[in-house]
């Protein structure tokens, strides 16, 4: 086995991305965006009538944000410290629910900030992902983060030996979103989860 790893999303979890998301559609589309709403598809309203945009219209206003918008995302606090602090005890990867077509941009993104560690885009649930890394990298324990539950109990129905962290980053939105029950714990700022995440790959794998 090799050195404990590290698997973390980016949105919410390294870079804010729904309130830069909620400013570009209220500057450019005059849509709002409600973050005490987390059912997604049905928080985006147009201004002028109160209508509900409808699915297709969300996923292409999301697509047109990371194609063009990223450079608008800014590092959640603490998390880019930690990430290097961390760095020194493990390796670590970014696994980014985003389309082939952005995976060039967010890696560019996240290099501009420093951050240099390997990025995988994925989409759908990050179980099968998370297990293709723990075989590739055999590491001595696992630890995975995430805002999403159900990347929670996609990973633990697939890599259920992975410590898997719940972490909301965006104060705005965690309050109004539920612990995921498949985590082994709720932490929602980097500063408090360091010490949680160090003692977890201390400790080894997680019981399967």
């Amino acid at each position: 086995m090799s050195r404990p790893l590290l698997i973390t999303d980016c949105d919410e979890v390294l870079l804010h991305m729904v309130v830069p998301f909620r400013d570009w559609l209220d500057e450019v589309h005059d849509v709002h965006f409600s973050l005490e709403n987390h059912d997604f598809v049905n928080a985006l309203r147009r201004k002028a009538c109160g209508t509900v945009l409808e699915g297709g219209e969300v996923w292409a206003m999301l697509r047109a944000f990371f194609a063009t918008e990223m450079h608008r995302q800014y590092p959640i606090e603490g998390a880019l410290e930690v990430l290097e602090s961390l760095s020194a005890i493990a390796d670590i990867v970014v696994l980014t629910n985003i389309g082939e077509a952005e995976h060039e941009g967010r890696i560019a993104q996240l290099r501009l900030l420093g951050v240099e560690h390997p990025v995988f885009w994925n989409q759908g649930g990050k179980g099968a992902p998370v297990r293709r890394l723990i075989d590739a990298y055999a590491p001595s324990a696992v630890l995975f983060v995430d805002d999403l539950a159900q990347h929670h109990t996609s990973v633990a129905e697939h890599a259920p030996e992975a410590w898997r962290l719940h972490m909301v980053g965006e104060p705005l939105m965690a309050a109004h979103i539920p612990v995921a029950q498949a985590a082994h714990a709720r932490i929602d700022s980097w500063g408090a989860a360091e010490g949680w995440i160090r003692e977890r790959l201390a400790q080894g794998r997680a019981a399967a």
